[in-house]
């Protein structure tokens, strides 16, 4: 598995409550900036359109060789899940302050970009607080080790 990038603004804005891996319906110029790692997942978000899943906002930017057939860098793009799954994320969407975010693309051995979605809920301002005392508190900790180990 090939992690291309990577959500860090979804990770400390969010609690991950459950995690899919899905396909997405790309274009070919699409999986060929993909792989050249040229994907922003900063601003993306998922919705259901009837019953099927999409993301929108994922940048992918336009392939340096792709010419007059080049796609919109910002399309929203299918989600490919099995159908018990998309119910599951459904049912559990109705929730209150539940959110679907992607979390993580990649390339899995077989050469197919997957998409790693988490259901989600927001974190409070205290909470992310928490956050960033419990990593500075860690990494001082691995530097006294580093100096004394």
């Amino acid at each position: 598995m090939q992690i291309i990038v990577k959500n860090k603004k979804a990770l400390f804005e969010y609690n991950l409550l459950d995690t899919f891996d899905a396909g997405i319906q790309l274009l070919g110029s699409e999986i060929k900036s993909i792989r050249a790692g040229k994907v922003n997942l900063q601003e993306a978000y998922c919705y259901f359109l009837g019953d099927e899943l999409f993301i929108k906002g994922m940048h992918i930017a336009e392939y340096s060789h792709g010419g007059y057939a080049n796609h919109d860098p910002i399309r929203q793009r299918k989600l490919l899940l099995k159908r018990i799954e998309l119910r599951k994320i459904k049912n559990k969407l109705k929730e209150k302050g539940l959110t679907v975010i992607p979390v993580k693309l990649y390339i899995n051995e077989r050469g197919f970009a997957k998409l790693e979605i988490a259901i989600a809920k927001g974190k409070k301002l205290y909470d992310k607080r928490n956050d960033i005392k419990n990593k500075d508190v860690k990494r001082e900790l691995d530097r006294t080790r580093k100096n004394f180990g």
